[in-house]
């Protein structure tokens, strides 16, 4: 495992994490806690140190297994969680993965905060962050200020943004990048949709700022790990088992045109990985891990051999030409135009 420090700060990651949605929704398969806390020891001795939670997954579930897992060794590893959705609300039931109300209220997230600090047995979260936020709280000040607040009483080391569900969120990323020089931003960033991640990370640069960024969804949702088929099927509450047949088998296609990173010491789902880590803004890639043979896998990615300029340039043209297939846009979520001067 390597690891990477976020600018001008002493925290310090691993290069892969490790997202709890994985054992705590049941969204990939159910788990016992007891079986997550297994899995979460297995990550640690494999040199995975962050770890990324909220406290809406599993209704505070993921904060309370890392707590069984790391309660005697906390200062070796950091706590990522997150912040803003209502789940307590007894009118407010969530239907598979619909979107429960958010609350960024000062006296919801300070409630928020001390009900994390209790379930993760801890004095402190490494890294805050707010739950797929909007544009109202990119621009809330009094928001930002509470969490300086957090800093100022050592609740918190850091604090981020953590954007979605969906892919997209443009000018919600560039604008806690250039106008808050947030410390963390998480966002969907893959071979297969680098935009708008791209842009958000390029708004770093441009701006100056201190930005590092957690990548999810590096695999494009399973693709990249290189194990579809035509024949392949998802579980009635996988997410994916709703998207419209063209977006697995126009995957495929892409696959296929990739395997050329295939080597006997790098998988494609490591070359993912690999293509991630070529950015320095990046200190942590949060693949989704829900297996042993998964973890090892993805563990062992930031020891195969990187990527080489002559590899990148070709993924680069790849993607540029959609990987000679025709298919609709993508159609983002967010605030992907802004008039004035500000876009």
């Amino acid at each position: 495992m390597k690891y990477r420090t976020y600018p001008h700060s002493d925290v310090t990651v691993s290069e892969i994490g490790f997202g709890l949605w994985t054992t705590s929704t049941g969204w990939w398969g159910d788990k016992s806690d007891a079986e997550a806390v297994e899995m979460l020891r297995a990550a640690y001795d494999l040199g995975i140190t962050l770890y990324d939670a909220a406290d809406t997954y599993g209704n505070g579930r993921s904060e309370e297994q890392l707590a069984a897992a790391f309660a005697d060794r906390r200062e070796r590893v950091v706590y990522a969680t997150k912040f803003g959705y209502d789940f307590s609300n007894s009118g407010a039931t969530r239907r598979g993965q619909a979107e429960l109300p958010q609350d960024f209220s000062p006296a919801f997230v300070r409630a928020a905060l001390e009900s994390s600090l209790r379930r993760l047995q801890t004095d402190y979260v490494d890294i805050y962050q707010m739950h797929n936020a909007r544009m109202a709280q990119i621009e809330d000040d009094a928001l930002w200020e509470l969490l300086d607040s957090f800093k100022r009483e050592g609740k918190i080391r850091m604090y981020g943004v953590a954007l979605g569900p969906a892919i997209g969120w443009l000018y919600e990323g560039v604008e806690a990048v250039r106008e808050r020089n947030v410390a963390s931003l998480q966002i969907i960033w893959n071979m297969l949709e680098q935009y708008p991640a791209d842009a958000q990370i390029r708004a770093a640069y441009d701006a100056g700022a201190d930005t590092g960024y957690m990548i999810r969804v590096p695999h494009s949702s399973g693709m990249l790990e290189g194990h579809y088929t035509a024949q392949t099927t998802f579980p009635a509450n996988d997410h994916r088992r709703h998207r419209p047949r063209e977006w697995l088998l126009n995957g495929i296609q892409k696959v296929e045109q990739l395997r050329f990173l295939q080597r006997p010491d790098r998988t494609l789902a490591q070359a993912a990985i690999a293509w991630l880590l070529a950015e320095p803004r990046v200190m942590t890639v949060l693949p989704n891990i829900y297996d042993r043979h998964q973890l090892a896998e993805f563990a062992a990615a930031p020891d195969a051999p990187p990527l080489s300029p002559e590899e990148l340039a070709r993924i680069d043209a790849l993607y540029k030409a959609n990987f000679g297939i025709e298919e609709p846009a993508m159609a983002f979520k967010g605030t992907m135009t802004m008039s004035g001067a500000k876009a």
